[in-house]
């Protein structure tokens, strides 16, 4: 049975044998603003259905082969899969909330984004590994990838921004084994902040976010 360490541990070790064996080494993930903290859980937009609709979505799941869940068994499975995400998370920064039946991961962009840019960061690459990694096992989930960004600039770039930015990750997780049919992403750009106005770095940093939202597959 394979044994799991801890995102934090999992980095630490990264960075030693990194520093140990390469030219240059990743820096660190940067520390989460301090007002980063779990808002907007009630926000209509986590509440709805998945992005292109249930019905779309499971025939895609339904075609991979992917079994749907019985109802009876999508609480304790999405219960166990959130206790291991913040296992592995623990410590990172990351925020993994339980929006009624579903799972959000909620990622600051400081861990993926550079300011105006749609290219994951290499030296966020061993966060976004650790997500997949556990994502592409509890495969009975549909997968949202939803970007956000903050009021700078105009709204029509900052959405096409953060549609980049989603479409970004969701090819991120479909790199590293998390199956394709149980993907989809959508750009927000800045029509649901956590913070509005957002006045302060901080508060422009936790509306700048990519959240993964997994929602049960039910059959």
């Amino acid at each position: 049975m394979q044994i799991r360490r801890p995102l934090a541990a999992v980095i630490l070790s990264c960075s030693v044998l990194a520093i140990a064996g390469c030219e240059t080494a990743p820096p660190p993930p940067a520390p989460r603003p301090a007002a980063f903290t779990p808002l907007g859980v009630t926000a209509p937009y986590l509440a709805g259905d998945v992005i292109g609709g249930h019905r779309t979505r499971a025939a895609k799941m339904h075609a991979a082969k992917i079994h749907p869940l019985s109802p009876y068994a999508a609480y304790s499975y999405m219960a166990n899969l959130g206790a291991e995400l913040r296992q592995q998370t623990a410590g990172i920064g990351l925020d993994v909330l339980n929006v009624g039946n579903s799972i959000v991961i909620r990622v600051p962009a400081t861990f993926t984004f550079d300011a105006g840019s749609a290219t994951v960061k290499p030296q966020t690459d061993a966060t976004l590994l650790e997500i997949a990694r556990t994502v592409k096992t509890r495969d009975q989930t549909f997968v949202d990838v939803l970007a956000h960004t903050d009021t700078t600039g105009t709204p029509e770039g900052n959405l096409a921004l953060s549609q980049k930015r989603a479409a970004a990750v969701a090819t991120y997780l479909a790199n590293h084994g998390v199956a394709k049919a149980r993907i989809a992403s959508h750009g927000l750009g800045e029509s649901v902040p956590l913070y509005n106005p957002d006045e302060t770095d901080d508060q422009k940093a936790a509306n700048r976010r990519i959240e993964i939202r997994l929602v049960p597959y039910v059959g």
